[in-house]
Protein backbone atom coordinates (compact mmCIF):
# COMPACT_ATOMS: atom_id res chain seq x y z
CA UNK A 1 0.00 0.00 0.00
CA UNK A 2 1.41 3.25 -1.01
CA UNK A 3 2.05 6.01 2.21
CA UNK A 4 -0.64 8.29 -0.03
CA UNK A 5 -3.40 5.47 1.07
CA UNK A 6 -2.46 4.84 4.39
CA UNK A 7 -2.07 8.72 5.06
CA UNK A 8 -5.87 9.08 3.77
CA UNK A 9 -6.98 6.12 5.72
CA UNK A 10 -5.46 7.80 9.01
CA UNK A 11 -7.80 10.59 8.12
CA UNK A 12 -10.53 9.06 7.97
CA UNK A 13 -9.84 7.53 11.53
CA UNK A 14 -8.63 11.11 13.08
CA UNK A 15 -12.15 12.49 11.75
CA UNK A 16 -14.01 9.41 13.34
CA UNK A 17 -12.15 9.94 16.66
CA UNK A 18 -12.91 13.80 16.47
CA UNK A 19 -16.94 12.68 16.23
CA UNK A 20 -16.37 10.62 19.40
CA UNK A 21 -14.61 13.01 21.31
CA UNK A 22 -17.50 15.66 20.47
CA UNK A 23 -19.74 13.02 21.71
CA UNK A 24 -18.27 12.25 25.07
CA UNK A 25 -17.79 16.37 25.57
CA UNK A 26 -21.78 16.04 24.93
CA UNK A 27 -22.47 13.55 27.38
CA UNK A 28 -20.19 15.25 29.91
CA UNK A 29 -22.09 18.54 29.57
CA UNK A 30 -24.98 17.13 30.44
CA UNK A 31 -23.99 15.14 33.65
CA UNK A 32 -21.72 18.36 34.85
CA UNK A 33 -25.52 20.47 34.35
CA UNK A 34 -27.12 17.20 36.34
CA UNK A 35 -24.53 17.63 38.72
CA UNK A 36 -24.84 21.60 39.64
CA UNK A 37 -28.82 21.11 39.48
CA UNK A 38 -28.48 18.60 42.87
CA UNK A 39 -25.85 20.67 44.06
CA UNK A 40 -28.74 23.93 43.52
CA UNK A 41 -31.82 22.44 44.30
CA UNK A 42 -30.56 20.23 48.12
CA UNK A 43 -29.74 22.85 49.75
CA UNK A 44 -27.70 21.65 53.24
CA UNK A 45 -28.51 18.23 54.60
CA UNK A 46 -26.65 15.57 55.73
CA UNK A 47 -25.60 13.03 52.99
CA UNK A 48 -25.74 15.75 50.18
CA UNK A 49 -22.61 14.61 48.53
CA UNK A 50 -23.95 10.81 48.12
CA UNK A 51 -27.05 12.14 46.74
CA UNK A 52 -25.01 14.67 44.24
CA UNK A 53 -23.10 11.26 43.01
CA UNK A 54 -25.83 8.98 42.71
CA UNK A 55 -27.35 11.63 40.31
CA UNK A 56 -24.34 11.50 38.42
CA UNK A 57 -24.43 7.77 38.34
CA UNK A 58 -27.83 8.30 37.40
CA UNK A 59 -27.55 10.61 34.38
CA UNK A 60 -24.72 8.09 33.17
CA UNK A 61 -27.30 5.47 33.67
CA UNK A 62 -30.05 7.14 31.50
CA UNK A 63 -27.55 8.04 28.78
CA UNK A 64 -26.73 4.15 28.58
CA UNK A 65 -30.15 2.85 28.59
CA UNK A 66 -30.62 5.55 25.25
CA UNK A 67 -27.76 3.89 24.01
CA UNK A 68 -28.67 0.36 24.61
CA UNK A 69 -32.18 -0.39 25.07
CA UNK A 70 -33.90 1.87 22.94
CA UNK A 71 -32.76 0.55 20.00
CA UNK A 72 -35.30 -2.77 20.50
CA UNK A 73 -38.05 -0.05 19.69
CA UNK A 74 -36.87 1.84 16.53
CA UNK A 75 -34.29 -1.03 15.38
CA UNK A 76 -36.40 -2.56 12.93
CA UNK A 77 -38.43 -0.20 11.53
CA UNK A 78 -34.89 1.69 10.58
CA UNK A 79 -33.16 -1.67 9.54
CA UNK A 80 -36.63 -1.99 7.21
CA UNK A 81 -36.62 1.74 5.79
CA UNK A 82 -39.79 2.50 7.19
CA UNK A 83 -37.96 5.23 8.91
CA UNK A 84 -34.52 7.01 8.89
CA UNK A 85 -32.08 6.92 11.37
CA UNK A 86 -32.63 10.49 12.22
CA UNK A 87 -36.30 10.13 12.04
CA UNK A 88 -36.43 7.33 14.36
CA UNK A 89 -33.95 9.01 17.11
CA UNK A 90 -36.12 11.97 16.98
CA UNK A 91 -39.61 10.20 17.22
CA UNK A 92 -37.79 7.53 20.44
CA UNK A 93 -36.31 10.77 22.05
CA UNK A 94 -39.56 12.80 21.92
CA UNK A 95 -41.59 10.30 23.20
CA UNK A 96 -39.46 8.22 25.96
CA UNK A 97 -39.15 11.57 27.60
CA UNK A 98 -43.42 11.71 26.81
CA UNK A 99 -43.98 7.88 28.71
CA UNK A 100 -41.52 9.37 31.50
CA UNK A 101 -42.89 12.21 32.11
CA UNK A 102 -46.67 11.82 31.53
CA UNK A 103 -47.22 8.15 32.77
CA UNK A 104 -43.75 7.73 34.66
CA UNK A 105 -44.32 5.38 37.92
CA UNK A 106 -44.78 7.88 40.76
CA UNK A 107 -43.76 5.48 42.96
CA UNK A 108 -41.01 2.89 42.93
CA UNK A 109 -39.90 -0.62 44.33
CA UNK A 110 -36.53 0.58 46.12
CA UNK A 111 -35.37 -2.90 45.10
CA UNK A 112 -36.04 -4.22 41.65
CA UNK A 113 -38.53 -7.46 41.64
CA UNK A 114 -37.91 -7.65 45.55
CA UNK A 115 -34.26 -9.39 45.39
CA UNK A 116 -33.27 -8.86 48.34
CA UNK A 117 -34.21 -8.44 51.88
CA UNK A 118 -34.24 -5.05 53.18
CA UNK A 119 -34.00 -5.68 56.62
CA UNK A 120 -30.82 -7.09 56.36
CA UNK A 121 -29.47 -3.63 55.96
CA UNK A 122 -29.04 -2.31 59.30
CA UNK A 123 -27.47 1.18 58.75
CA UNK A 124 -28.91 3.70 56.43
CA UNK A 125 -25.23 4.58 55.30
CA UNK A 126 -24.93 1.08 53.73
CA UNK A 127 -27.75 0.82 52.21
CA UNK A 128 -27.15 4.22 50.08
CA UNK A 129 -23.51 3.01 49.38
CA UNK A 130 -25.34 -0.21 48.15
CA UNK A 131 -27.56 1.22 45.82
CA UNK A 132 -24.81 3.90 44.38
CA UNK A 133 -22.76 0.49 43.57
CA UNK A 134 -26.21 -0.76 41.76
CA UNK A 135 -26.74 2.24 39.56
CA UNK A 136 -22.77 2.53 38.60
CA UNK A 137 -22.43 -1.17 37.99
CA UNK A 138 -25.52 -1.60 35.74
CA UNK A 139 -24.53 1.54 33.54
CA UNK A 140 -20.78 0.65 33.32
CA UNK A 141 -22.12 -3.26 32.03
CA UNK A 142 -24.52 -1.32 29.43
CA UNK A 143 -21.74 1.02 28.53
CA UNK A 144 -19.79 -2.40 28.05
CA UNK A 145 -22.14 -4.23 25.74
CA UNK A 146 -23.27 -1.36 23.54
CA UNK A 147 -19.60 -0.78 22.70
CA UNK A 148 -19.64 -4.64 21.87
CA UNK A 149 -22.79 -4.21 19.93
CA UNK A 150 -24.97 -6.50 22.33
CA UNK A 151 -28.27 -4.88 23.02
CA UNK A 152 -28.96 -6.05 26.95
CA UNK A 153 -31.41 -5.91 29.46
CA UNK A 154 -31.59 -2.81 31.80
CA UNK A 155 -33.86 -4.15 33.58
CA UNK A 156 -31.41 -7.42 34.40
CA UNK A 157 -28.51 -4.99 34.71
CA UNK A 158 -30.01 -3.20 37.86
CA UNK A 159 -31.29 -6.77 38.87
CA UNK A 160 -27.80 -8.04 38.81
CA UNK A 161 -26.19 -4.54 40.03
CA UNK A 162 -28.22 -4.40 43.01
CA UNK A 163 -28.00 -8.66 43.85
CA UNK A 164 -24.17 -7.72 43.74
CA UNK A 165 -24.51 -4.95 45.84
CA UNK A 166 -26.59 -6.84 48.68
CA UNK A 167 -24.37 -9.87 48.57
CA UNK A 168 -21.29 -7.24 49.38
CA UNK A 169 -23.36 -6.30 52.11
CA UNK A 170 -25.40 -8.65 53.83
CA UNK A 171 -23.90 -11.75 52.13
CA UNK A 172 -25.72 -14.69 50.24
CA UNK A 173 -28.46 -15.27 52.38
CA UNK A 174 -29.74 -11.48 51.70
CA UNK A 175 -31.28 -12.42 47.90
CA UNK A 176 -34.14 -13.89 47.52
CA UNK A 177 -32.72 -17.19 45.17
CA UNK A 178 -36.21 -18.25 44.18
CA UNK A 179 -37.37 -14.35 42.56
CA UNK A 180 -33.68 -14.92 40.71
CA UNK A 181 -34.91 -18.35 39.36
CA UNK A 182 -38.04 -16.60 37.86
CA UNK A 183 -35.36 -13.94 36.20
CA UNK A 184 -33.10 -16.04 34.96
CA UNK A 185 -36.12 -18.55 33.45
CA UNK A 186 -36.78 -14.95 31.42
CA UNK A 187 -33.65 -15.64 29.57
CA UNK A 188 -34.95 -18.23 27.62
CA UNK A 189 -38.51 -17.64 27.86
CA UNK A 190 -38.43 -13.97 26.54
CA UNK A 191 -36.54 -14.42 23.28
CA UNK A 192 -38.42 -17.71 22.19
CA UNK A 193 -42.09 -16.78 23.19
CA UNK A 194 -40.96 -13.47 20.91
CA UNK A 195 -39.26 -15.42 18.36
CA UNK A 196 -42.37 -18.29 17.90
CA UNK A 197 -44.90 -15.12 17.80
CA UNK A 198 -43.35 -13.24 15.35
CA UNK A 199 -42.55 -16.27 13.20
CA UNK A 200 -46.16 -17.32 13.16
CA UNK A 201 -47.64 -13.65 12.01
CA UNK A 202 -44.72 -13.01 9.16
CA UNK A 203 -46.01 -16.80 7.99
CA UNK A 204 -49.44 -16.05 8.47
CA UNK A 205 -48.84 -12.51 6.35
CA UNK A 206 -46.88 -14.71 3.65
CA UNK A 207 -49.13 -17.41 3.21
CA UNK A 208 -52.32 -15.01 3.02
CA UNK A 209 -50.71 -12.32 0.75
CA UNK A 210 -47.83 -12.41 -0.22
CA UNK A 211 -47.93 -16.39 -2.09
CA UNK A 212 -51.07 -15.28 -3.64
CA UNK A 213 -51.05 -14.71 -7.56
CA UNK A 214 -53.19 -11.75 -6.82
CA UNK A 215 -51.70 -9.81 -4.25
CA UNK A 216 -53.39 -6.49 -4.08
CA UNK A 217 -56.86 -8.23 -4.05
CA UNK A 218 -55.71 -10.65 -1.05
CA UNK A 219 -54.35 -7.39 0.73
CA UNK A 220 -57.35 -5.64 0.48
CA UNK A 221 -59.13 -8.30 3.10
CA UNK A 222 -56.04 -9.26 4.97
CA UNK A 223 -53.43 -6.10 5.50
CA UNK A 224 -56.49 -3.89 7.49
CA UNK A 225 -56.82 -7.19 9.92
CA UNK A 226 -53.12 -7.48 10.15
CA UNK A 227 -53.24 -3.88 11.42
CA UNK A 228 -56.42 -4.32 13.23
CA UNK A 229 -54.71 -6.63 15.27
CA UNK A 230 -51.64 -4.79 15.79
CA UNK A 231 -53.78 -1.34 16.92
CA UNK A 232 -55.72 -3.94 19.62
CA UNK A 233 -52.59 -5.06 20.76
CA UNK A 234 -50.83 -1.55 20.95
CA UNK A 235 -54.15 -0.35 22.91
CA UNK A 236 -53.95 -3.09 25.13
CA UNK A 237 -50.24 -2.80 25.74
CA UNK A 238 -50.02 0.86 26.50
CA UNK A 239 -53.41 0.90 28.65
CA UNK A 240 -51.54 -2.12 30.76
CA UNK A 241 -47.77 -0.87 30.67
CA UNK A 242 -48.01 3.09 29.82
CA UNK A 243 -51.34 4.43 31.93
CA UNK A 244 -51.31 2.14 34.73
CA UNK A 245 -49.05 5.19 37.00
CA UNK A 246 -51.92 7.37 35.83
CA UNK A 247 -54.79 5.09 35.92
CA UNK A 248 -56.41 6.58 39.14
CA UNK A 249 -56.38 10.09 37.60
CA UNK A 250 -58.12 8.54 34.39
CA UNK A 251 -60.81 6.89 36.73
CA UNK A 252 -61.47 10.25 38.05
CA UNK A 253 -62.23 11.97 35.13
CA UNK A 254 -64.02 8.59 33.35
CA UNK A 255 -66.21 7.51 36.58
CA UNK A 256 -67.69 5.14 34.36
CA UNK A 257 -64.81 3.06 34.52
CA UNK A 258 -64.18 -0.13 37.28
CA UNK A 259 -62.85 2.26 40.60
CA UNK A 260 -59.51 -0.29 40.72
CA UNK A 261 -55.76 0.88 40.87
CA UNK A 262 -54.98 -0.01 37.69
CA UNK A 263 -56.20 -0.80 34.57
CA UNK A 264 -57.93 -4.59 34.13
CA UNK A 265 -57.02 -6.81 31.18
CA UNK A 266 -60.48 -6.60 30.46
CA UNK A 267 -61.23 -2.95 30.42
CA UNK A 268 -57.46 -2.74 28.12
CA UNK A 269 -58.69 -5.11 25.84
CA UNK A 270 -62.08 -3.43 25.45
CA UNK A 271 -60.21 -0.64 24.74
CA UNK A 272 -58.10 -2.10 21.82
CA UNK A 273 -61.26 -3.46 20.19
CA UNK A 274 -62.61 -0.37 20.01
CA UNK A 275 -59.39 1.38 18.62
CA UNK A 276 -58.98 -2.18 16.35
CA UNK A 277 -62.76 -1.43 14.77
CA UNK A 278 -61.92 2.31 13.97
CA UNK A 279 -58.83 0.98 12.47
CA UNK A 280 -59.71 -1.97 10.34
CA UNK A 281 -62.32 0.37 8.66
CA UNK A 282 -59.99 3.42 7.85
CA UNK A 283 -56.97 0.85 6.51
CA UNK A 284 -59.91 -0.98 4.06
CA UNK A 285 -60.97 2.41 2.89
CA UNK A 286 -57.60 3.69 2.34
CA UNK A 287 -56.25 0.41 0.29
CA UNK A 288 -59.19 0.22 -1.59
CA UNK A 289 -58.93 3.85 -2.82
CA UNK A 290 -55.49 3.25 -3.74
CA UNK A 291 -55.50 -0.29 -5.06
CA UNK A 292 -55.23 1.10 -8.57
CA UNK A 293 -52.10 3.00 -7.86
CA UNK A 294 -49.98 -0.26 -6.63
CA UNK A 295 -47.98 -3.12 -8.65
CA UNK A 296 -48.83 -6.63 -7.69
CA UNK A 297 -45.71 -7.28 -6.18
CA UNK A 298 -44.00 -7.88 -2.25
CA UNK A 299 -42.65 -4.24 -2.86
CA UNK A 300 -45.97 -2.70 -3.01
CA UNK A 301 -47.41 -4.45 0.06
CA UNK A 302 -44.32 -3.58 2.05
CA UNK A 303 -45.37 0.18 1.58
CA UNK A 304 -48.62 -0.52 3.11
CA UNK A 305 -47.15 -1.66 6.85
CA UNK A 306 -45.00 1.56 6.52
CA UNK A 307 -47.45 3.83 8.68
CA UNK A 308 -48.29 0.73 10.97
CA UNK A 309 -44.23 0.45 11.68
CA UNK A 310 -43.98 4.39 12.63
CA UNK A 311 -46.60 4.54 15.11
CA UNK A 312 -45.09 0.69 16.54
CA UNK A 313 -42.37 2.94 17.06
CA UNK A 314 -43.91 5.65 18.91
CA UNK A 315 -46.06 3.63 20.98
CA UNK A 316 -43.09 1.04 21.98
CA UNK A 317 -41.02 4.28 23.00
CA UNK A 318 -44.05 5.69 25.22
CA UNK A 319 -44.36 2.55 26.85
CA UNK A 320 -41.19 1.88 27.72
CA UNK A 321 -40.37 5.80 28.89
CA UNK A 322 -43.21 5.16 31.37
CA UNK A 323 -42.11 1.87 32.51
CA UNK A 324 -38.30 1.12 31.93
CA UNK A 325 -37.23 4.83 33.00
CA UNK A 326 -38.72 4.48 36.75
CA UNK A 327 -37.09 1.02 36.64
CA UNK A 328 -33.55 2.07 35.94
CA UNK A 329 -34.08 5.48 38.01
CA UNK A 330 -35.36 3.16 40.95
CA UNK A 331 -32.20 3.22 43.36
CA UNK A 332 -31.70 6.75 42.68
CA UNK A 333 -35.01 7.48 43.69
CA UNK A 334 -34.35 4.77 46.41
CA UNK A 335 -31.29 7.35 47.75
CA UNK A 336 -32.84 10.00 47.50
CA UNK A 337 -35.68 8.75 49.95
CA UNK A 338 -32.59 7.65 52.34
CA UNK A 339 -31.11 10.88 52.09
CA UNK A 340 -34.74 12.97 53.20
CA UNK A 341 -36.38 10.76 55.36
CA UNK A 342 -32.67 9.30 56.97
CA UNK A 343 -34.29 5.91 57.02
CA UNK A 344 -34.79 2.66 54.55
CA UNK A 345 -38.46 2.49 52.61
CA UNK A 346 -39.48 -0.75 50.80
CA UNK A 347 -41.30 1.83 48.37
CA UNK A 348 -39.74 5.47 47.21
CA UNK A 349 -41.58 8.27 45.78
CA UNK A 350 -39.91 9.46 42.26
CA UNK A 351 -39.44 13.42 42.38
CA UNK A 352 -40.36 14.89 39.18
CA UNK A 353 -36.17 16.26 38.52
CA UNK A 354 -35.65 12.38 39.17
CA UNK A 355 -37.53 10.99 36.50
CA UNK A 356 -36.41 14.47 34.24
CA UNK A 357 -33.24 13.16 33.98
CA UNK A 358 -33.91 9.51 33.49
CA UNK A 359 -36.05 11.11 30.81
CA UNK A 360 -33.54 13.44 29.32
CA UNK A 361 -30.55 11.02 29.74
CA UNK A 362 -32.16 8.73 27.87
CA UNK A 363 -32.37 11.13 24.81
CA UNK A 364 -28.81 12.19 25.19
CA UNK A 365 -27.37 9.04 24.98
CA UNK A 366 -29.80 7.61 21.88
CA UNK A 367 -28.98 10.69 20.30
CA UNK A 368 -25.09 10.25 20.86
CA UNK A 369 -24.63 6.71 20.41
CA UNK A 370 -27.77 5.26 19.84
CA UNK A 371 -27.34 4.71 16.20
CA UNK A 372 -24.82 1.78 16.87
CA UNK A 373 -27.38 -0.37 18.51
CA UNK A 374 -30.28 0.50 16.36
CA UNK A 375 -28.00 -0.66 12.98
CA UNK A 376 -27.13 -4.11 14.98
CA UNK A 377 -31.00 -4.74 15.95
CA UNK A 378 -32.18 -3.34 12.61
CA UNK A 379 -29.79 -4.99 10.04
CA UNK A 380 -27.02 -7.07 11.57
CA UNK A 381 -28.92 -9.47 12.90
CA UNK A 382 -30.55 -10.51 9.48
CA UNK A 383 -32.11 -8.42 6.67
CA UNK A 384 -35.41 -6.63 7.52
CA UNK A 385 -38.34 -5.19 5.07
CA UNK A 386 -41.54 -3.64 6.70
CA UNK A 387 -43.17 -6.77 6.76
CA UNK A 388 -41.18 -8.85 8.84
CA UNK A 389 -40.71 -5.86 10.87
CA UNK A 390 -44.23 -5.36 11.48
CA UNK A 391 -44.11 -9.28 12.63
CA UNK A 392 -41.49 -7.89 15.52
CA UNK A 393 -43.28 -5.16 16.70
CA UNK A 394 -46.88 -7.54 16.91
CA UNK A 395 -44.55 -9.74 18.28
CA UNK A 396 -43.03 -7.67 20.93
CA UNK A 397 -46.73 -5.98 22.25
CA UNK A 398 -48.55 -9.40 22.14
CA UNK A 399 -45.95 -11.23 23.91
CA UNK A 400 -45.82 -8.67 27.04
CA UNK A 401 -49.23 -8.79 26.95
CA UNK A 402 -49.32 -12.75 27.03
CA UNK A 403 -46.59 -12.65 29.58
CA UNK A 404 -48.38 -10.47 31.99
CA UNK A 405 -51.41 -12.25 32.18
CA UNK A 406 -49.85 -15.34 32.81
CA UNK A 407 -47.32 -13.96 35.32
CA UNK A 408 -44.08 -14.83 33.56
CA UNK A 409 -41.30 -12.97 33.45
CA UNK A 410 -40.15 -11.55 30.75
CA UNK A 411 -37.29 -9.07 29.01
CA UNK A 412 -38.23 -6.11 26.78
CA UNK A 413 -35.19 -6.48 25.30
CA UNK A 414 -34.55 -10.17 25.06
CA UNK A 415 -38.45 -10.69 23.72
CA UNK A 416 -37.63 -7.88 20.32
CA UNK A 417 -34.28 -9.68 19.56
CA UNK A 418 -35.74 -12.68 19.75
CA UNK A 419 -38.23 -11.66 17.43
CA UNK A 420 -35.80 -10.73 15.18
CA UNK A 421 -34.32 -14.38 15.76
CA UNK A 422 -37.59 -15.95 15.00
CA UNK A 423 -38.19 -13.65 11.60
CA UNK A 424 -34.70 -14.63 10.32
CA UNK A 425 -34.93 -18.26 11.38
CA UNK A 426 -38.35 -18.68 9.40
CA UNK A 427 -36.93 -17.03 6.64
CA UNK A 428 -34.17 -20.31 6.37
CA UNK A 429 -36.85 -22.87 7.00
CA UNK A 430 -39.05 -21.22 4.07
CA UNK A 431 -36.40 -20.45 1.55
CA UNK A 432 -37.69 -21.41 -1.64
CA UNK A 433 -34.77 -20.43 -4.13
CA UNK A 434 -33.02 -23.67 -4.71
CA UNK A 435 -29.02 -23.16 -6.97
CA UNK A 436 -28.71 -26.35 -8.57
CA UNK A 437 -24.71 -26.82 -9.04
CA UNK A 438 -24.85 -25.39 -12.51
CA UNK A 439 -26.48 -22.27 -11.67
CA UNK A 440 -23.84 -21.68 -8.64
CA UNK A 441 -20.89 -21.93 -10.71
CA UNK A 442 -21.90 -19.56 -13.05
CA UNK A 443 -22.46 -17.22 -10.34
CA UNK A 444 -19.17 -17.78 -8.91
CA UNK A 445 -17.87 -17.21 -11.97
CA UNK A 446 -19.28 -14.34 -12.39
CA UNK A 447 -18.60 -12.53 -8.86
CA UNK A 448 -14.74 -14.07 -8.97
CA UNK A 449 -14.82 -11.79 -12.62
CA UNK A 450 -16.05 -8.89 -10.47
CA UNK A 451 -13.33 -9.15 -8.16
CA UNK A 452 -10.84 -9.68 -10.76
CA UNK A 453 -11.76 -5.88 -12.21
CA UNK A 454 -11.90 -4.62 -8.82
CA UNK A 455 -8.20 -5.54 -7.84
CA UNK A 456 -7.27 -4.70 -11.19
CA UNK A 457 -8.90 -1.25 -10.58
CA UNK A 458 -7.20 -0.51 -7.60
CA UNK A 459 -3.62 -1.67 -8.80
CA UNK A 460 -3.91 0.96 -11.61
CA UNK A 461 -4.74 3.95 -8.87
CA UNK A 462 -2.17 3.06 -6.41
CA UNK A 463 0.50 3.17 -9.40
CA UNK A 464 -0.91 6.62 -11.18
CA UNK A 465 0.68 9.49 -10.53
CA UNK A 466 -0.30 13.06 -9.18
CA UNK A 467 -3.27 11.02 -7.51
CA UNK A 468 -5.82 13.61 -6.67
CA UNK A 469 -8.54 14.01 -3.81
CA UNK A 470 -11.05 11.51 -5.66
CA UNK A 471 -8.61 9.03 -6.60
CA UNK A 472 -7.74 8.75 -2.70
CA UNK A 473 -11.46 8.28 -1.98
CA UNK A 474 -12.16 5.91 -4.63
CA UNK A 475 -8.47 3.54 -3.31
CA UNK A 476 -10.11 3.57 -0.14
CA UNK A 477 -13.71 2.40 -0.96
CA UNK A 478 -12.38 -0.31 -3.11
CA UNK A 479 -10.36 -1.52 -0.50
CA UNK A 480 -13.48 -2.04 1.06
CA UNK A 481 -15.32 -3.12 -1.92
CA UNK A 482 -12.72 -6.15 -2.23
CA UNK A 483 -12.77 -6.92 1.42
CA UNK A 484 -16.49 -7.54 1.06
CA UNK A 485 -16.35 -9.25 -2.49
CA UNK A 486 -13.96 -11.38 -1.38
CA UNK A 487 -16.14 -12.54 1.72
CA UNK A 488 -18.74 -13.00 -1.04
CA UNK A 489 -16.74 -15.44 -3.56
CA UNK A 490 -15.34 -17.61 -0.52
CA UNK A 491 -19.13 -18.30 0.84
CA UNK A 492 -20.31 -18.92 -2.88
CA UNK A 493 -17.30 -21.76 -3.03
CA UNK A 494 -18.18 -23.54 0.32
CA UNK A 495 -21.52 -23.65 -0.89
CA UNK A 496 -20.74 -24.98 -4.02
CA UNK A 497 -18.30 -27.82 -2.12
CA UNK A 498 -21.71 -28.51 -0.35
CA UNK A 499 -19.64 -27.13 3.34
CA UNK A 500 -22.30 -24.73 4.07
CA UNK A 501 -25.61 -24.06 3.45
CA UNK A 502 -26.96 -20.25 3.48
CA UNK A 503 -27.61 -18.44 6.31
CA UNK A 504 -30.16 -15.61 6.92
CA UNK A 505 -29.30 -15.20 10.70
CA UNK A 506 -25.68 -14.04 11.03
CA UNK A 507 -24.57 -16.73 13.74
CA UNK A 508 -22.20 -14.65 14.95
CA UNK A 509 -24.36 -12.08 16.29
CA UNK A 510 -26.61 -14.66 17.73
CA UNK A 511 -23.93 -15.94 19.88
CA UNK A 512 -22.84 -12.70 21.36
CA UNK A 513 -26.30 -11.42 21.96
CA UNK A 514 -27.25 -14.81 23.68
CA UNK A 515 -23.91 -15.01 25.72
CA UNK A 516 -24.14 -11.45 27.32
CA UNK A 517 -27.89 -11.90 28.21
CA UNK A 518 -26.41 -14.87 29.67
CA UNK A 519 -23.40 -12.78 31.59
CA UNK A 520 -25.56 -9.47 32.57
CA UNK A 521 -26.61 -10.52 35.81
CA UNK A 522 -23.32 -12.31 37.28
CA UNK A 523 -21.30 -9.46 35.25
CA UNK A 524 -23.17 -6.31 36.83
CA UNK A 525 -23.44 -7.98 40.30
CA UNK A 526 -19.62 -8.71 40.09
CA UNK A 527 -18.89 -4.93 39.39
CA UNK A 528 -21.57 -3.91 41.59
CA UNK A 529 -19.49 -5.93 44.92
CA UNK A 530 -16.38 -4.42 43.81
CA UNK A 531 -17.52 -0.69 43.89
CA UNK A 532 -19.27 -1.49 47.01
CA UNK A 533 -16.40 -2.71 48.91
CA UNK A 534 -14.09 0.17 47.07
CA UNK A 535 -16.93 2.73 48.48
CA UNK A 536 -16.89 1.45 51.70
CA UNK A 537 -13.30 0.99 51.97
CA UNK A 538 -13.27 4.79 51.26
CA UNK A 539 -15.68 6.13 54.07
CA UNK A 540 -14.61 3.98 56.97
Amino acid sequence: MKMQTIKKIEKKALKSSGIDFIRLGIALIFIVIVMFYTMATTGDMSNKMFLVIATIFGAYMAMNIGANDVANNVGPAVGSKALSLGGAIFIAAIFEVSGALIAGADVTNTIRKGIIDLNAFGDVNIFIWAMMSALLAAALWLNLATYFKAPVSTTHSIVGGVMGAGIAAGGFGIVHWATMGKIAASWVISPVLGGIIAALFLFSIKKTIIFKDNKIQAAKKWVPLFVAIMAWAFTTYLTLKGLKHIWGDIVNILSFLPHTKKPTFEVASIFGVIVAISIFFIVKIHITKNAKNLNNNREAINILFTIPLIFSAILLSFAHGANDVANAVGPLAAINDAVMSGGISSKAGIPFWVMAIGGLGISVGLALYGPKLIKTVGSEITELDQIRAFSIALAAAITVIIASQLGLPVSSTHIAVGAVFGVGFLREFMKIEVYNEEALKKNLSKEEELLKIMVIELDELQTKENKDKDDYKTIVELFEKIESQEKIVKRLRKVLKKEEKEEYVKRDMVKKIVTAWVITVPVAGIFSAIIFFVIKGMML
